[in-house]
């Protein structure tokens, strides 16, 4: 039996879930106990989708066995397939989400470069698709340029909208008519036609029926932008959803195996862990900003003012694209986070070794005080990138024709980021969930991302978030259960003061002042001066009365000078204090800034201090 079967009348007491990285496949087991959904062991192996294996059930099978190893419990049966629980072997139900071999590749079009075309990168991202490329009548590029382009890309489906309902056909027409003329080919499944999605104006339909019907395998959905106020993304989601599993899963070398395993729909990994940083800001009434950096990409996720956002840095990763970390942030960049000298072609050989051996992890501190600094510049990166795509709607304030819009290149439109207001902050992928400390994660996020005010933080445990993902599509139950005691690991919450660096003033300059009532009535009092870190222990699991009490001059959510008073959850890092100021900014000077990095890493513990002190004394 290849499938394991479930269904309404049957109480699902385990389950199995894989999520095929590019780099490694994890897998976990979840089970029922004493009424509630627990995570059970955790198992992961080397991804094999690639050569010379091209199988990706081969690597799930490795991550599935070593639950096996584990627990003592048969899951596979003799054939290699999973089999349905049956007293203690099998399990009831499996899930899956894949971002191995490239994960989900997309195109998109639109008329007006900041308006549709923005609109459907908005929908391909929040579906989980890497957006190789938008085209657009006013993106600078003559025709023929974009021909050449659409068909060098190879994508694996091109989302094409454009124009308001009733409006003008002419533009979205001319964009259907290059892309007719560039013929372009699948990434995957040479003779099948590109699928191609149409979320425009439902006049052009007709049109865009005879340019691309014959040629392209085209799938007609509600439009982007019925209304210039308006966006509706979901169709185009869920038909881009559709077409994931019918070609780009159908053509991936063994998904063909793996999709028999499940009766649900294999998802894209940060479509997945989206829908989860989704659900946490509705569930909770809450602002929250999530990162998943892995292998190959950086995906940032944001829940502001009712709107969920997902942008992809797909030139951003830990180990196949850390080299494109190192081009677009510099050594220079890189090296200011370390507080010991290196050579910069030792530097650069020790980015390539992680690029061409992808599932090597750090061997020394030296090493691992190397990679946390590119995961600085990583989030850093990707973080900036999402602030420019997390915004409100561009062009509905501006009267006029579409032809006029399309003049326009960019018609401006506030960030829907405000950090001030931040109700949590998530990490997931590797470098964040097996931190060897979980101050090092907290630490990578507060220097990758810089929030202000008063900041929860938390962290992916295990890194099991896109498993978790899928799951609340069966059962949210299950899902939210586990979410809750055995993935997001509270680390605590930063505290940093917006404020003016001190100047013509010698000594510290206090910034600010905090008391913590604990539970049992205890307080806990600290300050600090501009330029410092401190950290205040607090009991994991507990909650406790945090009052802040900023000096004249500083902001920390109500106003220079207010003081702030909340309930704040306690964590394995306690209450961090950052009076570093923002945005943060290190001593030019090698001697200063490297003094400055032990300062810090020494307030907070972050790193073991006599191998950290020998490391930097040689």
């Amino acid at each position: 039996m290849a499938r394991a079967k479930h269904g309404p009348g049957k109480e699902i007491s385990s389950i199995l879930a894989t999520d095929c990285g590019s780099t490694t496949t994890k897998a976990i087991l979840i089970e029922k106990r004493d009424g509630v959904y627990r995570l059970i062991v955790r198992g992961e192996a080397p991804t094999t989708v690639e050569k010379p294996f091209e199988d990706v059930t081969a690597g799930a099978r490795n991550a599935i066995r070593e639950i096996e190893e584990l627990t003592g419990r048969k899951l596979l049966g003799d054939d290699g397939v999973l089999t349905p629980q049956k007293g203690d072997t099998g399990v009831d139900i499996f899930l899956s989400t894949s971002s191995a071999g490239g994960g989900l590749q997309m195109m998109v079009a639109g008329v007006v470069k900041t308006m549709t075309a923005e609109s459907a990168e908005r929908a391909a991202l929040g579906a989980g698709a890497i957006v190789m490329d938008a085209i657009a009548v006013n993106d600078g590029r003559k025709p023929h340029q974009k021909i050449e382009r659409i068909r060098n890309l190879r994508p694996d489906m091109i989302l094409l909208s454009g124009g308001v309902d009733g409006g003008t056909k002419k533009h979205v027409v001319e964009i259907a008519e290059l892309i007719a003329a560039a013929e372009p080919k699948p990434r995957l499944g040479i003779g099948f036609k590109l699928p191609i999605i149409f979320a425009g104006n439902k006049d052009a339909v007709p049109h865009i029926e005879e340019t691309l019907g014959e040629k392209m395998d085209l799938r007609v959905v509600p439009n982007l932008r019925p209304v210039l106020e308006k966006e509706v993304l979901g169709p185009a989601r869920e038909e881009i959803h559709n077409l994931f599993m019918e070609h780009v899963m159908a053509q991936a070398p063994g998904y063909d195996k793996l999709m028999k395993w499940t009766p649900v729909p294999i998802m894209p990994t940060p479509a997945a862990v989206g829908s989860l940083v989704e659900a946490v800001g509705k569930e909770n009434d809450i602002t929250v900003i999530g990162v998943d950096i892995g292998g190959a990409t950086t995906d940032v996720f944001s829940y502001f003012k009712e709107t969920f956002n997902r942008t992809v840095s797909a030139n951003l990763g830990m180990s196949y694209s850390i080299c494109n970390v190192l081009l677009e942030a510099g050594l220079d960049r890189i090296k200011r986070w370390l507080p010991f000298k290196v050579d910069d072609a030792d530097l650069r050989n020790r980015i390539r070794n992680k690029m061409i051996r992808p599932t090597t992890i750090p061997q020394t501190l030296e090493e691992l005080l190397i990679e946390q600094a590119i995961s600085r510049e990583a989030l850093a990166m990707a973080f900036e990138h999402h602030k420019t795509l997390a915004t409100g709607l561009k062009g509905i304030h501006r009267g006029g024709t579409m032809d006029r819009f399309v003049d326009q290149a960019h018609v401006g439109a506030e960030s829907l980021i405000d950090m001030k207001d931040l109700g949590l902050l998530i990490g997931s992928g590797g470098v964040l969930s097996h931190a060897p400390r979980r101050i090092q994660a907290a630490l990578m996020l507060i220097d990758g991302f810089q929030p202000e005010a008063v900041t929860p933080l938390a962290v992916d445990s295990i890194f099991m978030m896109p498993q978790l993902g899928v799951l609340a599509t069966v059962h949210p139950q299950a899902s939210a259960q586990v979410f809750d005691r055995d993935c997001l690991i509270r680390l605590g919450t930063v505290v940093a003061p917006l404020g003016p660096a001190p100047s013509g003033r010698e000594g510290p300059v206090e910034v600010v002042r905090v008391k913590v009532t604990l539970p049992d009535g205890q307080t806990l009092e600290e300050s600090a001066a501009y330029g410092e870190m401190k950290r205040i222990p607090v009991p994991e699991g507990a909650k406790v009365r945090l009052r802040v009490e900023p000096s004249r001059g500083y902001d920390v959510g109500a106003g220079p000078g207010h003081r702030v008073e909340r309930e704040v959850d306690g964590g394995v890092c306690g209450i961090i204090l950052d009076c570093r100021g923002r945005p943060l900014v290190l001593p030019e000077n090698d001697a200063e800034r490297s003094a400055k990095l032990l300062e810090w890493f020494r307030a907070l513990d972050v790193y073991p201090q006599e191998p950290l002190a020998g490391l930097v004394e040689s």
